[in-house]
């Protein structure tokens, strides 16, 4: 059969055309091409790995400080407060502080003991922990020496320096409700010693009421598992109360009658009011709020906007309320607080400011969900005389004029 005369002269052209077109195109790619490599700036290189275990690029510089004046075993670093944002601590830039040095746990030996006023006495090994229901909940730790150099004339340091023995995270474990209910509880079972696997022993004595409610027995931090200085493998971690209580290196429960008075509970811990008595079980952290940025050490670029942002918390619950003083206290505006709002955990809290370039002094307070608001420093000095633990006053940041932000005291 013969081919149609029209359709063969079509595809003809079609193809003709179709050559023309890629002979142009081809000659145009020639002609864009450069005669010279790219500057090094404009090329592309193929990038890194994936990694076994991430990290942050170089030019992130948040980091740690440490307090110099303890050895590097009785000894506590700090959160760089200033650096972060949202209410989450990483792992990697949660204080710490220890009392004699970080031990190294094997965790497939470590074991957990609960005796004393028990119906069973019990040893618990990791994986036995792990086989209970798990439970997750996030919450700050605070040491109570957190801002206590402030009950006294201070330095002109960075918000880092006087208050970065706070942070936030997401804890996983089991509560202690939970091994408790194990054991069973004697008649008269109204107080437990927690006891760390450090090498001091560190110890702590918790009235049973708390140890029933939410304290919980912690193997993981942010998603993965505790961190050696964090009380690897092990930590039992009591929300809302003073960091000392939350007895890292876990290895034993003695459920008693009354408090021990461990060293740590008698020498140290407690507050010594103006009357010569002392504040002793003083475990609750009052309601707290810290504007971060700007704070000491910082230089404002120069008059206009700037972003107030800090963070607020209290033991007793949520916050509710933070307000924002940019002339030294004399008004008070209310600030926005960013989701997430959650009890006993980190508040971010955000206000919009214009500064005109005068000095001036900013400062923050926040109002919890009992209705505890935070104290000036000289109202709390007035209550509780001249301590060292569980200070919460209002910090206070002066603006010069040249923009540089300075600790201040009002």
């Amino acid at each position: 059969m013969s081919r149609s005369p029209s359709r063969n002269t079509g595809l003809s052209k079609s193809r003709r055309r179709f050559l023309q077109l890629s002979a142009a195109l081809s000659s145009a790619l020639v002609a864009c091409r450069p005669s010279s490599p790219l500057p090094k700036e404009q090329q592309s290189f193929l990038g890194g790995p994936v990694s076994n275990y991430g990290t942050r690029s170089p030019l992130e510089r948040a980091r740690r400080t440490f307090r110099n004046s303890l050895s590097r075993e009785n000894a506590s670093s700090r959160t760089p407060l200033h650096e972060l944002e949202g209410m989450i601590t990483p792992a990697s830039l949660h204080f710490e502080r220890h009392h004699a040095g970080v031990p190294a746990i094997d965790s497939t030996t470590h074991e957990l003991l609960i005796h004393g006023l028990v119906n069973r006495p019990m040893i618990f090994t990791m994986d036995e922990l792990k086989r209970f229901p798990s439970h997750s909940q996030i919450h700050f730790v605070e040491c109570s020496g957190n801002g206590g150099t402030h009950w006294r004339q201070v330095p002109d340091v960075s918000v880092q320096n006087l208050h970065g023995l706070t942070s936030c995270s997401e804890w996983t474990g089991v509560r202690l409700s939970v091994l408790l209910g194990q054991t069973g509880l004697q008649k008269g079972a109204t107080w437990l010693v927690a006891e760390g696997a450090d090498a001091c022993k560190m110890a702590r004595s918790i009235p049973m009421e708390k140890a029933l409610d939410d304290v919980m027995v912690a193997y993981a931090q942010n998603g993965e598992a505790l961190r050696p200085e964090q009380g690897y493998p092990i930590r039992l971690f009591v929300p809302g109360w003073e960091g000392n209580i939350h007895v890292k290196w876990l290895r034993r429960l003695k459920i008693v009658d009354q408090p021990y008075m461990t060293k740590d509970e008698t020498s140290k811990y407690t507050d010594i009011l103006a009357d010569g008595k002392a504040r002793q079980f003083s475990f609750m952290m009052d309601a707290k709020s810290l504007i971060t940025r700007p704070s000491g050490g910082m230089t404002l670029s120069g008059p206009g906007y700037q972003e107030v942002t800090g963070i607020a918390w209290s033991g007793r619950g949520k916050i509710t309320h933070v307000e924002i003083s940019t002339d030294a206290g004399t008004t008070w505006q209310d600030a926005a607080l960013q989701d997430p709002v959650l009890p006993i955990a980190h508040t971010r809290f955000r206000y919009g400011w214009n500064w005109t370039g005068e000095s001036t002094v900013l400062q923050s307070r926040c109002t919890d969900e009992t209705g505890y608001v935070q104290p000036t420093r000289h109202a709390l000095i007035a209550a509780r005389g001249l301590s060292y633990y569980h200070y919460n006053g209002i910090q206070s940041w002066a603006i010069h004029s040249d923009g540089s932000v300075h600790n201040v005291h009002l």
